[in-house]
């Protein structure tokens, strides 16, 4: 009589005598992941365990990964451009004051960044 796990289509192999259910992950297309997702990965098994577990088991871990990569991502250039408008910064003072507009670019790249972080990546 066959096990449930067989009836299920599973397999198991011998090991010291013990049969040993045959568990693979589903396969996953790999797909690049920068720094955003990469944080994110780390805030589900710090915070997140059973989501992150789910997404693993279920094989689609790195599509979700690439996914919240390619909005943060998308967002972070958006605020950056939004935030520049909004506070005048042009090409013209990058070239009267370089100095200036580096600071003031720095800036607006910390605030956006902590704003992905706070609506995206942490939430």
């Amino acid at each position: 009589m066959k096990s449930l796990f067989e009836q299920l289509g599973g397999t198991y192999h011998e090991e010291n005598g013990y049969l040993i259910p045959d568990l693979r992950l589903p396969t996953e297309e790999e797909q690049p992941i920068s720094a955003w997702g990469q944080r994110h990965l780390d805030y589900l098994k710090q915070y997140r365990k059973v989501t992150y577990t789910n997404l693993l088991t279920s094989g689609r871990l790195n599509t979700y990964l690439a996914d919240i990569d390619s909005q943060a991502q998308e967002c972070f250039e958006r605020l950056i451009e939004d935030i520049k408008q909004a506070q005048g910064i042009t090409e013209c003072l990058k070239e009267e004051n370089a100095l200036e507009w580096t600071g003031r670019m720095n800036n607006i790249r910390a605030c956006a960044r902590e704003i992905v972080d706070r609506e995206i990546i942490y939430a």
